[in-house]
């Protein structure tokens, strides 16, 4: 089936794209997160002494 194979290959490419831009941002977002944790904490530290 040469028709459907050009087909097949784009939802297979966007399908790995998805796939890698949701891990990027999730790596990404858990970053930040982790940012901030770390700023509550030492903002939490400041304020104790």
């Amino acid at each position: 089936m040469p028709q459907m194979s050009p087909m097949w290959w784009f939802f297979l490419m966007t399908t790995f794209i998805v796939l890698y831009f949701m891990m990027n941002s999730i790596i990404y977002f858990n970053k930040t997160t982790k940012k901030m944790l770390n700023k509550k904490k030492m903002k939490t530290n400041s304020w104790k002494w």
